[in-house]
């Protein structure tokens, strides 16, 4: 990790309706930076605001206020076209591999989306060339790339959705609860393959999970979430051993209860 800022984000808010006379603040002056090279993870219960505040700063929505900036360069203004550049920098794995997958595409087609999306490679064979890098990385058998996706398991399928997330070599990766639907020892096996990716090829990670026991893994720093506000960030050491906030202490009770 260097002291350079991938990304950051300045007082961003984002609010829903939920009636015709009242709203809510699903993210509520939210700023941070995210370094690179870092696994930042983003921590908090269900509805706290955490996959909202992951999907402005993909740009997947846009704030009703605030700013995302990427490089350097403020991005949450721009239109789609204009936005086009950064988003092959910035990759997401989802939290249900299987809804995650066309289930018509067979698995070759499903890993070159965004090789074809981004227009990266010239040739079918440069195309394919890489489509077999990027099943070995994720430590998958070549025999499955003319297979669909109802013939894997939940772990092969997070495995597919990581190739194809990497496959246009991002700088950003965001996992949002990407390991939280499968079995525990697939877990490890997915936090394993992802700290790995992250080495190998230089990636920074924003890691969004609700789950205080598999983030101490991963984690350089720790953000924790509550009611659509950031109420304690801090390095991951730091978050475990001498938390701050009572909400932290809360989250870290419910999972290191005796």
């Amino acid at each position: 990790m260097d002291n350079s800022v991938l990304l950051s984000a300045s007082h961003l808010k984002k609010k829903y309706r939920i009636d015709r006379k009242n709203s809510i603040f699903a993210v509520n002056d939210v700023s941070l930076d995210i370094f690179t090279g870092e696994t930042l993870a983003l921590v908090g219960e269900s509805g706290c605001g955490k996959s909202t505040l992951s999907k402005i700063l993909m740009q997947i929505i846009k704030p009703d206020e605030g700013t995302v900036s990427f490089e350097g360069k403020e991005i949450s203004s721009l239109s789609e076209r204009a936005l086009r550049p950064y988003i092959s920098r910035m990759q997401m794995v989802f939290q249900d591999p299987a809804s995650s997958l066309d289930p018509r595409m067979k698995i070759r087609d499903i890993i070159a989306e965004p090789l074809k999306a981004f227009k990266i490679y010239g040739t079918q064979a440069e195309m394919n060339e890489r489509i077999l890098e990027l099943t070995d990385m994720v430590e998958l058998k070549e025999d499955c790339l003319n297979r669909y996706p109802h013939e894997f398991s939940g772990g092969q399928k997070q495995r597919i959705g990581i190739a194809r997330a990497i496959a246009a070599s991002p700088k950003l990766l965001v996992c949002d609860e990407s390991v939280s639907a499968l079995d525990v020892c697939v877990q490890a096996q997915i936090l394993n393959l992802l700290k790995r990716l992250k080495n190998q090829l230089g990636l920074t990670c924003l890691f969004i999970s609700h789950d205080l026991s598999v983030v101490s893994f991963i984690a350089d720093r720790v953000c924790v979430m509550k009611n659509g506000a950031i109420c304690e960030l801090a390095p991951a050491e730091k978050i475990y051993s001498a938390p701050e906030h009572e909400y932290t202490k809360y989250l870290l009770a419910s999972v290191y209860c005796p």
